[in-house]
């Protein structure tokens, strides 16, 4: 079985993100920030891929994101942003550093679905 991390500061996002993908039988880990993102990287080589936030409190999401990317002696998941910066600068920015796609906010089942089967979750 797969397994995705889910980093989001909402707890709401990540309830009905977990609720779209728990159906495709992927093991859900949850982190609510960048902080918590990176001690679940660590505690857990297994994780497939990862839906990450822009804007969080402690760490942000890009620079989780380059942190993760920087450091080779870690497992490196897929990487898909998922968040409200939708801007032309802010995406080329996240694909830059090291993000496989980019959802905007507020997304669907299907576009999530279709985004984890791009980086072979799925």
């Amino acid at each position: 079985m797969k397994t995705l991390l889910l980093v989001d500061d909402s707890r709401a996002v990540r309830l009905a993100t977990k609720r779209m993908v728990t159906s495709l039988g992927v093991n859900i880990l949850e982190a609510e920030d960048g902080s918590q993102a990176w001690e679940r990287v660590q505690s857990h080589p297994e994780i497939d891929a990862i839906l990450l936030d822009w804007n969080m409190p402690v760490m942000d999401g890009i620079t989780f994101l380059r942190k993760l990317r920087e450091d080779k002696s870690q497992p490196q998941p897929a990487v898909i942003m998922c968040t409200t910066e939708n801007d032309l600068p802010r995406i080329l920015e996240a694909m830059q550093a090291g993000a496989n796609e980019y959802i905007m906010k507020p997304f669907t089942e299907e576009i999530v679905r279709e985004k984890l089967a791009g980086t072979g979750i799925l």
